[in-house]
C-alpha cells in the first residue's frame, strides 16, 4: 500500500499584477561612446592575436614552474610551455577541472607565495571541499578593469548609482560587481541578497539606474513591487545586469516588459575570475563578448575532447591570460555554447546564451546543487533510506526543486514529517536554497536496472 507524502509547502504565488500606467521609455540603449573604451577595446584583431599568444607563453610558463600540479601534468602529456608557438598550439596542453583543483584545496594550485595574495574565494564543492581562488593586487585590479569594461557594455557610466544585490562573501558576485562598479565611476549601492521589501524601497529612494542580480531574484523584486501595489516600470531603473544562472530570451522579455529596464547578460565563474569574462552589449543584445585580452576561450566536443570549429555548440573552455595568483590552463566549464564573431565589440568573439551543461550540477536561482550535496543530507536523516531523487519543474517562470526521499519501512507518519522538514531545513542551510521535500513509501520511486535516476527534469513538459 502507498501512503499519501509528507511535504513542506512551497511559499504562496505572488499577488497579481495591478493595473499600471504606460511603460516609460527605456534609455541608456545608445552605442558607448569611443572615448569610454579602454586600451584592450581599441585592439585590432592582429594587435589582440599577437598580444593573447605573448600573455598565453607567458601563462603557461608561470604555471609550469610554479604550480607542482600543473608541472606534473604538462609532463604527463609531454609538453613544454615554450611548445606553445602559435595560439592553436594551446590544444596540446592538458586540461584543468575541478577535480583538480579540489585534489589541491585548498592553495595547492596558487603560484604565488601567500604574501602576495590579496583575497580569496570559493565556491562550493561536492563533497563539502570548495574550489578555492587567490588573487593577487594585480589580479583584482585587472578583475575590476574587465567588471568596469562589462558595465560600461551594458550601458553604465561614470555617475550611475548601481544596485548591487549579488551575494557578498565567498561567492565571487557581490565584491566582483562591487569594485568594477566604482572603477567605472558609478556610485555602489551594496544591498546584496534578502531582505526583498528593504530592496524595493532603497530602489524607491535611492534611484539607481543599474541593478546587478540574478534574473531570478529580479523577478522576486518585480513581485515585490507589484504586492505593494508599485509599478515597477514607473522606478529609476534602467539597466539590469544579469548572470551566475541560465535564463532565456523569454525570460528577458518579461523581465524588460514588467520592469521597463534593458536586460543584459554577464558571464563568469570563480575558477577563472568571477564575473565579467564575457558582457553583452546593450547596444545589441546578441550574446556575451569575451574579454579576450584576459580570457582565452575555446569550444570543445565534451566526448572527444577536440577543439570544435567556430559556430559549432560544445563544451566551453577558458584559460586565463593575466592571473598571476591562480593561472588556469584550459578550464573545462562544463557549460555548453558556441562561440561566434564579435560584432558590437569586436575583433572580441561572442559567446551565446549558456543553453545548458554536460555535468549534472543543478543552478537552481543562482546557487550550485549538485546531487551528491542532496545525498548527505539524506543519509545523515533519520528514517529516510538512501533512495531518493530530484524532481526539476518550473513553476511559472521559476525553477523548482522537489527532493522525493524513500521512507524506511519502520517509519511511521511522524517520523516521516520531522524528515520531511529536517531535509528542507538541511538544504536551506547547507546549500542555501529552498526546496520541498516530499517523503514517499518505500520502494515508490522509479528505478533503472536497480539505479535510481537522480534527476528528473520535467520543466519542457
Amino acid at each position: 500500500m502507498t501512503s499519501e507524502p509528507s511535504t513542506v509547502a512551497a511559499a504562496p504565488a505572488a499577488a497579481p499584477q495591478p493595473a499600471a500606467p504606460e511603460r516609460r521609455a527605456r534609455r541608456l540603449g545608445d552605442p558607448m561612446p569611443d572615448e569610454l573604451r579602454d586600451e584592450g577595446e581599441r585592439l585590432s584583431a592582429d594587435e589582440l592575436a599577437a598580444l593573447q599568444l605573448t600573455r598565453l607563453r607567458s601563462t603557461l610558463r608561470r604555471a609550469y614552474e610554479h604550480v607542482e600540479h600543473y608541472r606534473r601534468k604538462f609532463d604527463a602529456a609531454g609538453v613544454k610551455p615554450q611548445d606553445c608557438r602559435t595560439l592553436p598550439d594551446l590544444a596540446r596542453f592538458p586540461f584543468t577541472t575541478k577535480a583538480d583543483l579540489r585534489e589541491t584545496y585548498p592553495f595547492g594550485m596558487f603560484a604565488v607565495p601567500m604574501s602576495e595574495v590579496r583575497r580569496i574565494h570559493a565556491s562550493s564543492g561536492t563533497t563539502g571541499r570548495a574550489t578555492v581562488v587567490g588573487y593577487t593586487e594585480n589580479d583584482l585590479a585587472m578583475w575590476a578593469g574587465v567588471m568596469a569594461r562589462s558595465i560600461r557594455a551594458a550601458g553604465g557610466r561614470p555617475g550611475h548609482k548601481v544596485h548591487i544585490s549579488y551575494g557578498y562573501g565567498l561567492f565571487t558576485g557581490g565584491l566582483g560587481a562591487h569594485y568594477g562598479a566604482e572603477r567605472a565611476g558609478c556610485v555602489v549601492i551594496p544591498a546584496s541578497g534578502g531582505m526583498t521589501a528593504r530592496q524595493v524601497q532603497l530602489i524607491r529612494d535611492f534611484e539607481p539606474e543599474i541593478i546587478m542580480v540574478t534574473p531570478s531574484y529580479m523577478l522576486t523584486l518585480l513581485d515585490e513591487f507589484e504586492r505593494q501595489g508599485i509599478d515597477p516600470r514607473t522606478s529609476s531603473l534602467q539597466v539590469g545586469i544579469f548572470g551566475a544562472e541560465p535564463w532565456t530570451e523569454q525570460m528577458r522579455a518579461e523581465i524588460e516588459e514588467r520592469a521597463g529596464l534593458h536586460a543584459v547578460d554577464i558571464y563568469g565563474l570563480s575558477e577563472v575570475i568571477g564575473p565579467g569574462v564575457a558582457q553583452e552589449c546593450v547596444d545589441a543584445k546578441d550574446g556575451l563578448h569575451v574579454w579576450e585580452d584576459h580570457f582565452y576561450p575555446e569550444v570543445v566536443d565534451p566526448d572527444t575532447d577536440s577543439v570544435l570549429p567556430q559556430g559549432e555548440r560544445g563544451e566551453l573552455v577558458f584559460t586565463s591570460l593575466t592571473k598571476e595568483a591562480l593561472p588556469i590552463i584550459r578550464y573545462r566549464t562544463r557549460d555548453l555554447t558556441r562561440l561566434l564573431a564579435g560584432t558590437a565589440r569586436a575583433p572580441f568573439r561572442r559567446i551565446k546564451k549558456i543553453t545548458g551543461r554536460c555535468d549534472d550540477l543543478i543552478i537552481l536561482r543562482g546557487v550550485n546543487v549538485f546531487p551528491s550535496q542532496i545525498e548527505e543530507i539524506v543519509l545523515r536523516t533519520p528514517g529516510v533510506s538512501p533512495h531518493f531523487q530530484l524532481e526539476l519543474t518550473r513553476q511559472g517562470r521559476m525553477d523548482h526543486l522537489t527532493v522525493r526521499a524513500e521512507a524506511r519501512p519502520e517509519a511511521d507518519p511522524a517520523q516521516r514529517d520531522a524528515a520531511a522538514l529536517a531535509i528542507a531545513a538541511a538544504v536551506k542551510d547547507g546549500i542555501g536554497v529552498t526546496v520541498d521535500v516530499a517523503i514517499v513509501a518505500s520502494e515508490s520511486l522509479e528505478r533503472s536496472v536497480g539505479k535510481l535516476q537522480r534527476v528528473k527534469d520535467l520543466r519542457d513538459r
